[in-house]
Order: structure tokens, then sequence, then C-alpha cells
């Protein structure tokens, strides 16, 4: 029994304990990875939406020009 409390102790520093302090320091860098990916995916649509703006802008400026009474005609069927 005395031989083993040495040998659990070894075991322990050398082994154990970087193996815990690894899988923290993974844990830690795929929750960052997925941090990262998905705010550079909001930031992907953030830029989609805003151009989809623009455009449904630009479209609502060409019905206004060429078909005045548009709003008035669609707010009426929906």
């Amino acid at each position: 029994m005395d031989e083993v409390i040495p040998l659990v102790a070894i075991l322990s520093i050398f082994v154990i304990l970087p193996g815990m302090a690894m899988y923290f320091a993974d844990r830690r860098r795929r929750w960052r990875h997925e941090n990262q990916t998905q705010s550079s995916g909001n930031a992907q649509l953030t830029a989609v939406a805003e151009r989809m703006e623009r455009r449904i802008d630009a479209l609502e400026q060409i019905l206004d020009t060429e078909s005045p009474g548009w709003r008035k005609k669609y707010h009426e069927h929906s």
C-alpha cells in the first residue's frame, strides 16, 4: 500500500493534471472559434440585409415614379 501512494502522486502530477489542462485549453479554443464563426456569420447577414434594404428602397422609388398610386392599391388588397 505504501508503494501505491508515490505512484498515484507521480501519475497525478505528470499525467492527470496536464491532461486536464489540455482538455480545458481545447474546450476554450473551440468555444472561441465558435463565437468568432457566429459573429462573422452575423456580420455577413447584416451586410446582406442592408444591401436588400437599399434594393427595396430603390425599387420603391422606381415604382413611385412610374406608378404613383401603387402604395394605395397594394394596401387595399392586403
